[in-house]
């Protein structure tokens, strides 16, 4: 890379992220830390452009400074890595089983994880076959207080309580829309937590009692499934 190009950083904000990111990519391609002599050398960066961008990324965790000077991935680094096999890993799990459940006649399935204190996100969907659906999609945060999944997710996750097997399947009506409602069951990683919930969800009118139960069952059986493929546990005396 031309040094005379980096002497001065672009103030342009996609630049700067670019930079950082090639920084971060630098230290990944080593299987020990690195000294900022090597850092420079590898990115073509002065040191002075290096330390000014390290500094917002030992900010945000992910990249840490040792008592020897030298820097590695930090904490958050690892966090994302672990988010991206997880995210993988329940596609691989979990979709099979949600157009299952729709090829069954139930409502759209989803696949609903913690996002923050106040959100959960819709990471996996496939839509029913039904005319009218529910308005959810992909990467969608929904609010984590409200809904079958979301109540779900705040008793396992944020109170930290656990329900009894008889109690895993949560229904909701009209609690995060009017209109909508949905059925919710937890599936369980091999740690024993709760790592997302399978939600059935659609109009509120199509959740007749008969409708009700037929997609308790079957997202029981779902959730089930998807717990025993992560590795997981289901809770005795359910499913």
């Amino acid at each position: 890379m031309n040094r005379s190009s980096q002497s001065e950083p672009s103030s342009d904000g996609v630049a700067a992220v670019e930079r950082a990111l090639s920084i971060v990519d630098a230290i990944a391609q080593r299987t020990e830390a690195i000294s900022l002599a090597d850092l420079s050398r590898a990115t073509g960066f002065y040191k002075s452009t290096l330390l000014r961008l390290i500094a917002s990324l030992e900010k945000s965790a992910l990249v840490v400074r040792r008592a020897d000077g030298r820097y590695a991935l930090g904490t958050y680094a690892h966090r994302l890595g672990r988010a991206y096999e997880a995210t993988y890993r329940l596609a691989e799990a979990v979709q099979p089983l949600l157009q299952q459940l729709v090829d069954q006649g139930t409502e759209s399935a989803s696949f609903h994880a913690y996002h923050d204190a106040q959100s959960r996100v819709c990471l996996l969907r496939v839509d029913s076959h039904h005319s009218t659906l529910d308005r959810i999609r992909v990467g969608d945060l929904l609010p984590l207080d409200k809904g079958a999944a979301g109540r779900l997710l705040t008793t396992y996750l944020v109170k930290r309580q656990t329900l009894p097997p008889s109690e895993l399947t949560l229904i909701s009506m009209g609690e995060r829309d009017p209109n909508c409602a949905a059925v919710a069951c937890p599936v369980f990683g091999p740690d024993g937590e709760m790592c997302g919930a399978i939600s059935l969800s659609g109009p509120k009118e199509r959740f007749t009692p008969a409708a009700i139960k037929k997609m308790s069952r079957l997202a029981s059986q779902a959730a089930t499934a998807a717990t025993q493929a992560l590795g997981g546990r289901w809770p005795a005396g359910k499913g």
